[in-house]
């Protein structure tokens, strides 16, 4: 086993994880998982192919030796996943793991909020792009409306989980014009908004730089009501924009990945729903770590292999994207957990 922890080509060290846990999802939200695309007839990945929770926390240990500090749980929709409780407490125990959080569209967090705290999840991010039924529809893709993930995440804060996130994709024309809404109702309950530039993040989203709104117009837009002051990140490569809004014990963080690119301070790593190692969220591709764990590799073998990648790692696409310079293929985000 190495002792020292690996870092890339720009040497930046490997600092959080994003583990995948299922390509499946329940909602269909336009810049993920397109109806038109993910419809019935779609094939998902069989059971076999997915990683189990034993070989999913194997590889965590492993993770966390080579200086990985945070997990974020993602899918897909985590919390369709059978018995993910078990994960989380797994998770919760390992050595090193100083925050251990998930993301999830919140429509089975209240099912789910008191189990997943009392197996030791630190922290909840909920997707939710519009609190107006008809916009919230055709950014997700269903038919119902958010108040289901409205309970949820009321249920998460009565089970204790304080700092809760609320991430909010902006698509230009769609519902930038609730934006305002939506903090409206959740600085009330001191609940952090973050607003994100929508991404060109796979290929199948038909993503176009006309329907980005900058971080800078979501921020004038804030700011027509609210006064928004900058504050400092919580810590180095944190990915959002912090700012204090005054009369309120609260925050709003801005995402910008496109106006912006925080590619030198990425410390992120991404294991994808089979097992493979993704150096970066607009990667083509990823390294098969599955195959090599079920073949029997040891412990050490499989933490030589990850740094062996993880020194290997150039990724700054956000950046070169930002020079005119762009790729066709990339893996989907439902697929790495965004």
């Amino acid at each position: 086993m190495i002792s020292n922890f690996p870092v890339d080509k720009y040497q930046r060290p490997i600092k959080d994880l994003r583990i995948s846990v299922t390509d499946r999802c329940n909602f269909r939200c336009n810049y993920c998982m397109p109806a038109e695309i993910f419809g019935e007839s779609y094939k998902f990945l069989p059971k076999p192919e997915l990683l189990s929770f034993e070989e999913i926390e194997r590889l965590a240990k492993i993770f966390a030796q080579l200086g990985v500090n945070k997990i974020r749980i993602t899918g897909g929709e985590p919390l369709v996943r059978k018995n993910i409780e078990s994960l989380v407490k797994a998770l919760s125990k390992i050595d090193g793991i100083a925050d251990l959080t998930m993301t999830t569209n919140g429509f089975l967090l209240s099912k789910y909020a008191k189990s997943l705290r009392d197996s030791g999840l630190n922290r909840l991010t909920v997707s939710l792009d519009s609190l107006d039924e008809k916009v919230f529809n055709e950014m997700s893709g269903v038919k119902h409306g958010p108040q289901k993930t409205l309970d949820g995440i009321n249920s998460a804060i009565e089970e204790g989980f304080e700092n809760i996130k609320v991430n909010v994709v902006v698509r230009k024309g769609v519902n930038d014009h609730t934006l305002l809404d939506t903090l409206d109702y959740f600085i009330k309950k001191n609940i952090i908004v973050r607003f994100i530039e929508f991404m060109d993040v796979g290929t199948k989203n038909k993503w176009q730089m006309k329907e980005v709104v900058t971080s800078q117009e979501i921020l004038d837009i804030v700011r027509s009501k609210y006064d928004a002051k900058p504050i400092n990140p919580n810590y180095k490569g944190e990915v959002a924009s912090r700012y204090k809004i005054d009369d309120y014990d609260n925050e709003i963080g801005i995402i910008s990945s496109v106006t912006n690119p925080f590619c030198g301070a990425c410390t992120r790593a991404r294991l994808s729903t089979d097992g493979k190692l993704v150096t970066c969220l607009f990667a083509s591709g990823g390294k098969d770590i599955r195959t090599f764990l079920r073949s029997g590799a040891s412990d050490s073998e499989i933490s030589d292999e990850i740094a062996k990648v993880w020194s290997q790692r150039d990724d700054r696409y956000s950046e070169l994207r930002s020079k005119g310079i762009s790729q066709k293929e990339k893996v989907e985000m439902y697929y790495i957990g965004g």
